[in-house]
């Protein structure tokens, strides 16, 4: 399991448990799951999606990964 913190300046909107992590980065969508290598990538605009059927609007950000743990910050995110 992906330990998963979604954080906006206005809000945590999610810190918990997923099996995968897919994040519209600028370039494309990353697809992140157990044991991914560490990366730092810049958010584009689109849905990121939980392994368990959450989704979210997000703006902007980076997403960095690292010891199983995905952190996701942006500019802007609402529940999808």
């Amino acid at each position: 399991m992906l330990k998963v913190s979604i954080i906006s300046p206005e809000a945590t909107l999610f810190e918990g448990d997923a099996s995968s992590v897919i994040a519209p980065a600028f370039d494309g969508e990353v697809g992140i799951l157990t044991g991914h290598a560490p990366m730092v990538t810049v958010l584009g605009t689109g849905i990121l999606r939980l392994g368990d059927g959450q989704s979210f609007k997000v703006e902007g950000g980076f997403v960095q990964v690292a010891d199983d743990q995905v952190r996701v910050v942006t500019e802007k995110a609402v529940r999808a």
